[in-house]
């Protein structure tokens, strides 16, 4: 298939371009390459996907003259957004630049679908949206009206986008609630990538909510997995969907939500200690309250994913932080 995908120099869609390359799909790419984060990280991820099934736009969500070119020069047949300004906490310094990207952006992925009679569009939500919900696991048929960031409001924003466009125009979209990504070419602004440089570089590491917050880290390739999966498996309408009654995963509409996460929170305090273990070196932690934005707990329910596409992420945290130590370390030659 003919493969759009936005955040190529990022780290879930690098991943994500590099396994359809791997099966033979055409991809054609899309990131601006801000500099949110080292600029040299994105270019090296780029440089991974130098193939002939490969083609790369160097373009911003919000340039509309820019994305209505890709969408017609290209013609994609199926479409994974996943580039987005990122960050809870940023989102409360910078919030005009998740406008920017995560709505006026999303809008012109819409849109380049709806007139070029896209397939499928997948896109990256967030466990994020949950913000205020407290019953454990999160489903996505639970309301998720309560966000506490800014950058959660604009995800929950792309979702209600999302399903307005599905419902006028019947186009196929599906939205994925990723938890906690990590692993190798991880983002550098995530605990892991801080974390690992700043005990190897004998500095503190700032511990929110004094260790005791739980995250449902989730492996980048099981997050690969999911999305692949999900590509391949058009959203449908649910013909028994109840508007007296209405699900928020689903609808009249051919519009679908899941979660992909481990399905298995694991406390900071351990994460730090597996971290520690396969570094060989003990951090120096400064134990901080709960952040603003940030929640206590995250619990992905996976039943959906698991029921619809087979697939369950089951990838163990001590393996996971193994394979991104033995990257960062060679990656940084330290």
């Amino acid at each position: 298939m003919r493969v759009l995908v936005t955040g190529t120099a990022g780290f879930i869609g690098n991943f994500v371009a590099l396994r359809l390359l791997a099966r033979g799909d055409e991809v054609f790419g899309i990131d601006n390459l801000n500099d949110y984060y080292d600029v040299r990280l994105k270019e090296a991820r780029l440089a991974r996907l130098d193939s002939k099934g490969y083609t790369h736009s160097r373009a911003s969500l919000e340039d509309r003259p820019a994305m209505e070119e890709v969408f017609s020069r290209f013609k994609p047949q199926r479409v994974i957004h996943l580039a987005a300004q990122a960050g809870v906490r940023y989102s409360i310094t910078n919030p005009y630049a998740y406008v920017e990207s995560n709505v006026s952006g999303f809008l012109n992925v819409l849109e380049g679908c709806r007139h070029h009679g896209v397939q499928h569009l997948v896109y990256a939500s967030t466990s994020s949206v949950y913000g205020a919900n407290t019953q454990m696991p999160f489903s996505v048929h639970d309301n998720v009206d309560h966000p506490v960031s800014f950058y959660a409001a604009t995800k929950k924003a792309n979702e209600l986008m999302a399903h307005t466009y599905s419902h006028l125009y019947a186009m196929p979209v599906t939205g994925l609630r990723f938890f906690t990504v990590y692993g190798p070419w991880g983002r550098p602004d995530m605990a892991l990538f801080k974390f690992t440089r700043n005990i190897l570089a004998g500095d503190p590491i700032e511990v929110f909510n004094y260790g005791k917050c739980q995250r449902d880290f989730t492996y980048v390739d099981d997050i690969v997995e999911g999305v692949i999966r999900v590509l391949d498996r058009v959203a449908t309408p649910n013909e028994q969907w109840d508007g007296d009654a209405p699900d928020p995963g689903t609808s009249k509409a051919p519009y679908r939500l899941y979660n992909i996460g481990n399905n298995q929170p694991v406390e900071l305090g351990y994460f730090i200690e597996v971290l520690e273990k396969c570094l060989g070196r003990k951090a120096i932690k400064n134990l901080l309250p709960l952040q603003p934005g940030d929640v206590p707990v995250t619990y992905a329910d996976v039943d959906d994913l698991t029921r619809d596409t087979g697939f369950k992420p089951a990838t163990r945290i001590d393996d996971g932080i193994q394979r991104f130590v033995d990257w960062y370390r060679q990656f940084y030659r330290v």
